[in-house]
């Protein structure tokens, strides 16, 4: 099939970023630059242009910028974005006849013989006159595209080729300026320029998408008074508590009325008292569902005024959104049909081989009714986005429709641009990114079961970099209220200190349990589980928050540290370094702060505990951590010293940022020795000395 125009002859591919060829949007966060490259090229020696197109979806009209050309035919550009919520971008190219007939001239002119050579021809190089008034027909169409002065002077621009053309010059000098040059670009001849096959979207979050600090608790194990159950109001006075240690999201398990047919006792027991709580995520009662509180929490009111609280001191609070239901839950009755029905007659309660989960129905996304289904679900999202919460973690999103998860976190968003959804799925690679895909700004990873190095840096490579990191923002946490890994259960208190720094600097984002994680709770349920003992899944807890052993102070510091490092607020620029030690692993992050504005401002109190950095200095992290938990380990580590920006040979300073202590290394090989049981690790800021 012929096409369109055939005198079309740019061809434009490889654009990056796209996803699935521009089936999801790419994902970037708010103040980002954005790069966009591609392979644009032509047939024969003629020159190409080509131009960015971009704009925001509330914006009237695009903007642009050129293209920049970079060896095999591949161009770039990039722009920045400046608002939350959905962009486009696109790509159009050119012939450039004006380039071309530039490039050819210089040639041309320097291709000229001497005057003083004896071989010289006495007739004048006629190609060159005639080149100029090719030159002088370009500029003529380009004053036609052009308005006001700038059409004027290119008309004269064309005329001063034509007096040089009626020249008979022993030699010609290249008629025109860089400045000359550049107008002329400004009014391309368009005629037959080629588009990019479609639009590329781009999905622009906030910076606490990117970069975030969460802490878990169960409010019901908040009370300080051991003989009730934890309130909004208990959690309410934690707050300060927390947000001093450094945490900016403060999630809370599911808080709606728990079921009472066949609800859970302590360890999971499948018979419960009469005082058991059971588990939140046993959703629905007589009370209400998931649009009602549990009474013993408190009221809505309560809740309004705790979401308040949490944003008062500088954080946000995350809710639970669980999509099943108790046996007790309304939706049972009223819609029968949005559950699977077994032979029998009776419902199908949720099971996960062997385990049973008899106290919890899940969701048919099949049933004849799944359109109500659908924007039944929806509207417990927009319930609680009403009431101020911006911040969701989905549980086990990966057990329902794929599809469901596209239409209604878009859906949301039309509305709701800033809101978030971190994503709980610990399932297979293509399932976790296909959420991403569809819309889930976080995910949880399978950090907590990566501890040896060789597969940290597999995993960590893989969602650091395109094409993973145009989707995939990775959320790693090295404990849930259902993942107590073997490695704490077994490595001691070192083994929590190891994996709480590796999780607040191998990624931007990250979160804990607790207070178990910071309290060291390590018992199993059961030999080869990875249930907690007496898990607060199943029964209230109390715990001793003021514990001496709690590593309250250390995720307070490493909190600081990733605050006042910008190095640590991205994943883009992770990169390991060999270390001689299988037990040593090592690797480091950059990024380049930005100008600050000298407004004459006093210095902010607020800030007076940012760490300095030297002025306009890369701001460089380099992290070496021993992976045993046992045993001291030591190691020479060979520097990748381009990336760190230090210069073969050059001495430079490294302050750990855990005892304040400063070490001269020089040049790429030094050595670390890391003893658990004081601090397995070295957090380094790296400061080039001239």
């Amino acid at each position: 099939m012929k096409p369109a125009e055939g005198r079309q002859r740019v061809i434009i591919e490889e654009i990056q970023p796209q996803v699935d060829c521009g089936r999801y949007p790419a994902r970037r966060f708010l103040g980002d630059t954005v790069a966009v490259s591609a392979a644009i090229f032509s047939d024969g020696h003629d020159h190409v242009a080509a131009r960015l197109f971009y704009k925001h979806e509330g914006d009237d009209g695009w903007q642009s910028t050129a293209m920049a050309a970079l060896p095999n035919d591949l161009w770039s550009a990039s722009f920045t974005v400046d608002k939350i919520g959905v962009w486009s971008f696109t790509i159009q190219a050119w012939v450039d006849h004006f380039d071309t007939w530039c490039a050819d001239l210089k040639k041309r002119l320097a291709a000229q013989p001497d005057p003083a050579s004896p071989d010289r021809r006495d007739l004048p190089p006629q190609d060159i006159p005639l080149a100029f008034t090719i030159g002088a027909l370009l500029l003529d169409q380009a004053a036609k595209r052009a308005t006001g002065p700038d059409a004027k002077q290119l008309k004269d621009l064309a005329a001063s080729l034509r007096s040089l053309a009626a020249q008979n010059a022993a030699v010609y000098e290249y008629p025109l300026s860089p400045e000359l040059e550049a107008l002329a670009a400004r009014y391309p001849d368009l005629s037959y320029a080629t588009s990019a096959a479609q639009e590329l979207p781009l999905w622009v979050d906030r910076e606490r998408a990117r970069f975030s600090s969460w802490y878990e608790l169960f409010p019901r194990s908040t009370s300080p008074d051991p003989t009730r159950h934890g309130t909004f109001a208990d959690v309410e006075l934690l707050l300060p508590e927390i947000a001093a240690m450094g945490f900016d999201i403060l999630y809370l398990p599911p808080i709606h009325p728990i079921g009472r047919a066949y609800r859970k006792g302590p360890n999971n027991s499948t018979t419960a008292g009469p005082e058991d709580e059971g588990s939140p995520w046993a959703i629905g009662s007589a009370e209400g569902g998931h649009k009602a509180i549990h009474a013993k929490l408190g009221t809505l009111a309560d809740f309004d005024r705790l979401v308040a609280a949490t944003r008062a001191s500088g954080m946000e609070l995350a809710l639970d959104i669980a999509f099943q239901c108790s046996p007790d839950h309304p939706w049972v009755a009223a819609h029968p049909d949005w559950f699977i029905h077994r032979p029998d007659g009776t419902i199908q309660y949720a099971e996960n081989p062997p385990k049973k989960y008899q106290d919890i129905y899940p969701l048919n996304f099949e049933s004849p009714d799944w359109q109500g289904l659908w924007d039944e679900l929806r509207s417990v999202f927009q319930f609680w986005i009403e009431r101020g919460v911006r911040v969701f973690r989905v549980d086990n999103p990966h057990t329902k429709a794929l599809p469901f998860w596209e239409w209604c976190i878009a859906d949301l968003h039309r509305d709701t641009p800033d809101a978030l959804f971190l994503a709980e799925a610990f399932t297979r690679p293509h399932v976790m990114y296909s959420l991403a895909k569809g819309g889930f700004t976080q995910s949880y990873t399978y950090f907590t079961w990566r501890t040896g190095k060789a597969e940290l840096q597999a995993y960590f490579e893989e969602v650091s970099r395109p094409p993973v990191s145009d989707f995939f923002t990775p959320n790693v946490w090295p404990n849930t209220p259902d993942i107590l890994h073997a490695s704490l259960q077994t490595g001691g208190r070192p083994a929590f200190m190891q994996r709480l720094i590796l999780a607040t600097t191998l990624a931007a984002s990250y979160g804990i349990y607790g207070p178990a994680y910071e309290l060291g709770e390590n018992l199993p349920a059961k030999p080869v589980s990875e249930e907690y003992l007496d898990s607060e899944k199943y029964q209230i807890r109390r715990w001793d928050r003021s514990a001496s052993h709690s590593l309250a102070p250390l995720a307070t510091r490493l909190n600081q540290i990733r605050r006042t490092n910008p190095a640590l607020q991205s994943d883009l620029s992770l990169h390991f370094h060999i270390v001689d030690n299988p037990q040593i692993i090592c690797y480091s992050k950059s990024a380049t702060p930005p100008v600050p504005a000298d407004d004459g401002a006093p210095f902010d109190v607020s800030k007076a505990d940012r760490l300095p950095i030297a002025p306009m200095q890369p701001n460089v992290i380099l992290v070496a951590v021993n992976l045993d938990p046992h045993n001291e380990q030591a190691g020479w580590i060979d520097l990748d010293l381009g990336v760190l920006g230090i210069a073969h040979d050059e001495t430079f300073d490294v302050e750990d940022l855990l005892t304040g202590i400063h070490y001269q290394w020089h040049d790429r090989s030094n050595y670390v020795a890391l003893r658990p049981d004081v601090m397995p690790a070295h957090i380094f800021r790296v400061t080039r000395q001239g």
